[in-house]
């Protein structure tokens, strides 16, 4: 892991996404904490989060929400301790309406490799469920399983 800290090349700033998509797919909001800086500072949507226990409670707020969520998130630029994505992912609410959360996030590393700033942009497109595209079961996405390029998104 010590080869994922600032600054970045292509082949650890890609690293770095997946390892970040993968943490994400688990839903489990403690785990994900863990790549955040104590004091990280967030602004997903128009909510600011600041520190781990915040992200805790927005994160187990979000899947309590987002149900059989599946994401995929794709590297879109990199600089020394900066990475850019794109990224999509599915869900249901608890009546069944399915989405597609269509976003971009700016990371912002410290020299340890933890995210200390994270800005997300966020746009949900109701959908059919049988216009869903990601159907892995629960966790990660398997290695196999096409990217948000492969899949047109």
């Amino acid at each position: 892991m010590s080869s994922l800290v600032p600054p970045f090349t292509l082949e650890t700033a890609t690293q770095k996404v997946r390892l970040a998509e993968d943490g994400w797919n688990s839903r489990d909001p403690e785990r994900v904490s863990l790549v955040y800086t104590p004091e990280s500072r967030w602004r997903n949507r128009a909510e600011f989060i600041t520190g781990r226990p915040e992200i805790v409670a927005f994160l187990t707020r979000k899947w309590a929400k987002e149900l059989d969520y599946r994401l995929i998130k794709e590297i879109w630029a990199f600089t020394d301790n900066r990475i850019a994505v794109r990224f999509a992912y599915e869900w249901h609410d608890d009546s069944g309406n399915w989405f597609r959360s269509y976003g971009n996030e700016n990371w912002e590393f410290d020299a340890a490799g933890l995210m200390q700033r994270r800005f997300a942009c966020i746009n949900d497109l109701p959908i059919r469920e049988s216009e869903r595209k990601y159907h892995w079961p629960l966790g990660r996405r398997p290695d196999d399983h096409p990217g948000l390029t492969e899949l047109g998104l």
